[in-house]
């Protein structure tokens, strides 16, 4: 996973049920941090900026992720758009060209 980046396009995994969906992607974190070879960053956009807030059971393990070196990154635009940017509890905030930078250097696998 250390040449990877993961790009969260939504709040939850997969389509469907938002709850189901949710916990989904709670469990995806959840055994991600177990692992020994990391991400190099989480990246989130759109809806995903929300499991970077208080509000989200993934804030947790994003932060935790975060503590173990993972480059944790919410996007501004997307950020400034749903007026987030006081709840986040995990992350930086930073632009599409960081995002571009990632992604040509890392493989790219996309949360949606």
């Amino acid at each position: 996973m250390k040449n990877k980046v993961i790009l969260v396009t939504s709040d939850q995994l997969g389509k469907g049920d938002k709850e189901l969906g949710e916990g989904v992607l709670e469990t995806f974190f959840t055994l991600l941090k177990q692992r020994e070879d990391l991400p190099a960053a989480i990246f989130c956009m759109n809806s995903g900026v929300f499991t970077l807030t208080d509000d989200s059971f993934v804030s947790v393990h994003l932060k935790e992720l975060e503590d173990k070196g993972v480059e944790v990154i919410a996007c501004k635009t997307c950020v400034d758009y749903y007026e987030v940017e006081n709840k986040l509890a995990a992350g930086k905030i930073s632009g599409m060209p960081t995002f571009i930078e990632l992604a040509s250097k890392y493989e790219v696998i996309t949360i949606s």
